[in-house]
């Protein structure tokens, strides 16, 4: 049975953090995607590993995934009728390949439902590529909700998502998979 560890990532781990962006970015390329086609911004990653916002995700104690959760409502994305203050915002989420199929994406954002319901707040959000239905999918089925999609001429990203805390089973994380159903 395999357990996953989610950790905050430390400003050494920064390679670490930019190789899995970079690898989903190369396994995005391949299947034609022009997502994440650009390399990570090392001063945003490092400040937000400053803040303690940056985090790993370990299987068996070998790194596998990425993800920033903080407070960082985007304001070309979400405007004051949003009530931005009452959610936490997942940015920059990558698995390594080796784990695809693994179900760690699903476990990782089960931790961060769990983090901002400890963090009083009432919704998980994030936004996505505009022209990724698949990854459109993949949160859908995750339980999140489109609630719209922003398009911005300037900006690839813009479909946004929200998922009510709550709807987790809980917190995945350091628990065995196999509790999850075998995913």
């Amino acid at each position: 049975m395999t357990v996953m560890e989610m950790r905050a990532a430390t400003p050494d781990e920064l390679p670490l953090v930019e190789g899995l962006l970079t690898g989903a970015g190369a396994w995005l390329a391949s299947l034609g995607s022009d997502q994440w086609q650009f390399p990570p911004r090392r001063e945003r990653l490092l400040a937000s590993m400053a803040r303690g916002e940056c985090f790993l995700a370990f299987l068996d104690g070998q790194p596998v995934g990425t993800l920033t959760v903080d407070e960082q409502a985007d304001p070309e994305f979400w405007q004051a009728d949003d009530e931005p203050e009452t959610a936490l915002y997942v940015h920059r989420m990558a698995i390594a390949r080796s784990v695809a199929g693994q179900a760690v994406g699903a476990r990782m954002l089960d931790w961060a439902v769990t983090r901002a319901e400890a963090a009083g707040k009432s919704r998980l959000r994030l936004d996505a590529w505009k022209t990724n239905p698949a990854l459109h999918r993949y949160y859908q089925g995750q339980g999140f909700t489109l609630l719209r999609t922003v398009d911005l001429p300037h900006r690839q990203s813009g479909a946004l998502f929200e998922r009510a805390v709550g709807r987790s089973s809980g917190p995945s994380v350091g628990r065995p998979a196999s509790t999850r159903g075998g995913q």
